[in-house]
């Protein structure tokens, strides 16, 4: 990828960028792989009696136990443990759906072999979320930090993985300068 251009004008414009097939394979696993993170979690959540009555969704009140899923889906205050718990579980599913839907639609628009990717504004916000929850999970796992070198030593088992977190901060970055052109 050499990054995202801005193409047309009005409510024509696009976002385009091409991605080769390995870079396209890539996106693709790393997407599934949150995804599942969080149908798991989804799916970790007993059936509450009161929400089918009701029709009101609600998720677990603690936080998740994989550090992973804890920073994809953070407190929401940490201000009152129990305002903590009651606003995670109102609004936990909510956020799931949310970035689920944001998965989507990168699924949706990206070619499985690689190719020519057109976004609208809407694509490109979405592509973003996803982005960002893809860079999290992946950085979170490999321990990125601020002081952490650019590159690893080559027997560091996180090396080879610390390009693709790289790769995904230049294409969410270069994502975000087109995106700024956009009104």
């Amino acid at each position: 990828m050499n990054g995202w251009k801005k193409s047309g004008r009005g409510s024509k414009v696009r976002l385009v960028a091409s991605l080769e097939a390995q870079e396209a394979a890539v996106l693709r696993g790393l997407v599934d792989e949150v995804r599942q993170m969080l149908a798991g979690r989804t799916d970790d959540n007993p059936a509450d009696e009161l929400a089918v009555i009701t029709g009101i969704r609600t998720g677990p009140s603690t936080r998740p136990d994989d550090r992973v899923l804890a920073r994809l889906l953070p407190d929401f205050t940490s201000e009152d443990a129990d305002l903590a718990a009651g606003l995670r579980s109102l609004h936990e599913p909510a956020l799931i759906d949310a970035k689920n839907a944001a998965a989507s639609v990168v699924l949706e628009t990206l070619p499985e072999s690689g190719g020519r990717i057109e976004l609208s504004p809407d694509q490109a916000d979405a592509w973003l979320t996803t982005l960002n929850d893809v860079r999290l999970a992946l950085g979170t796992a490999l321990d990125v930090s601020e002081d952490m070198p650019e590159e690893l030593p080559a027997d560091d088992p996180r090396a080879s993985h610390l390009g693709v977190y790289h790769w995904l901060t230049f294409v969410q970055d270069a994502l975000v300068q087109s995106r700024m052109l956009v009104r």
